[in-house]
């Protein structure tokens, strides 16, 4: 296993924003950039930016919000974690393993889905989960692809020591498994479907079978938020927008769905389907009622002990509650002194109550 690339790619994204945040704090300010990845979830942030949306929401707060796309996932989480942007889309472990992880303070601002079979496990010329053992097994180092494998070798009787781990970025992901010696890998949509597709793969587990575990969010930098409040009512705002359009079958929904597809190399129709597995939380109330249950307090203890256990749970952590994650409750799984992840729900209810 790779180990080693992922942990050298922590580290360093962990030590430049320990060395960027030395000389300055956050502070009130108007310039605003959050990156994403392409992930059916995420596609919206693009489509805000292109439509026009997220200008009107920013005009509206006397701010500025740019949104970047960024292909290698891995790296957009990094560059957040390095001070280049003030947030960024990433899922509930990821947050945990890399940016709070690393000493930098994080909120989850807009609790967007979780995956319902988004992610999954492909097999070539083979049908059955079990029959993974002994393979090569590509897939994003250490993010959800990784935990998504190790939940699922549970589930037959495996584990990771009856695979071996190739780490694979997931802009490589479709070349990598046209190769003839690959044999499995491990992704998410919109890549997941593309290689699904092929005549000889077979679909053998998704995060159906863990549902709720791989949440999406944006993340972003607890102190900014702290002195700008307009940047989180600007980006709740426009995003609530959004979904109410795409959520709709009206011809404004239809068109940014299929920009959305397109924007993801599908089509309407593959998008839709995409959609389909995924649980979307379209409007703010859902969001918060599921952000509030006390099986996310659950899901983030299972997520830390996955971590601690691959040793990425920040350096040198000695125990699974090596950081502290709050809830909209006030409770806290792991160390209070050293809360580094916060759900808050704060901004999500005021678009429930049509308060931005």
């Amino acid at each position: 296993m790779l180990k080693t690339f992922f942990k050298t790619l922590s580290f360093a994204a962990v030590l430049s924003a320990s060395l960027a945040s030395l000389p300055a704090h956050a502070e009130q300010k108007s310039d605003f950039k959050v990156c994403w990845s392409i992930y059916v979830g995420w596609m919206p942030w693009g489509y805000l930016q292109d439509s026009g949306i997220m200008k009107k929401w920013a005009d509206k707060y006397d701010i500025s919000v740019d949104i970047v796309q960024i292909n290698d996932y891995v790296e957009s989480i990094n560059q957040y974690t390095a001070g280049e942007y003030d947030g960024c889309s990433m899922t509930n472990m990821d947050a945990l393993s890399i940016p709070a992880g690393g000493g930098i303070d994080t909120t989850a601002l807009i609790v967007g889905d979780y995956s319902n079979g988004n992610d999954g496990i492909i097999l070539k010329n083979a049908t059955d989960l079990a029959a993974i053992k002994g393979q090569n097994v590509n897939l994003v180092e250490l993010s959800v692809s990784h935990y998504l494998l190790a939940r699922a070798l549970e589930k037959v009787g495996l584990s990771e020591q009856d695979v071996t781990v190739v780490n694979t970025s997931d802009a490589d992901m479709i070349a990598t498994y046209a190769t003839d010696d690959v044999t499995s890998v491990v992704t998410w949509n919109p890549l997941l479907s593309e290689i699904a597709a092929n005549d000889n793969a077979t679909l053998v587990f998704d995060s159906a079978g863990i549902p709720g575990e791989i949440i999406d969010i944006m993340m972003v930098n607890t102190e900014t938020l702290a002195d700008n409040p307009a940047f989180g009512k600007a980006l709740v705002g426009a995003w609530y927008e959004l979904m109410g359009i795409m959520a709709s079958d009206t011809d404004e929904g239809i068109a940014a769905r299929t920009a959305m597809a397109e924007a993801s190399g599908t089509d309407l129709a593959g998008y839709d389907a995409q959609l389909a597995s995924t649980a979307m939380f379209f409007t703010p109330d859902k969001a918060v009622e599921f952000t509030k249950s006390a099986e996310l307090s659950e899901t983030m203890k299972f997520v830390a002990e996955f971590l601690f256990d691959k040793g990425i749970l920040g350096e040198g952590a000695p125990s699974p509650e090596f950081v502290g994650v709050s809830f909209p409750d006030g409770s806290i799984y792991g160390d209070s002194t050293n809360v580094k992840l916060k759900f808050d729900t704060t901004y999500m209810e005021m678009a429930t109550k049509g308060e931005l």
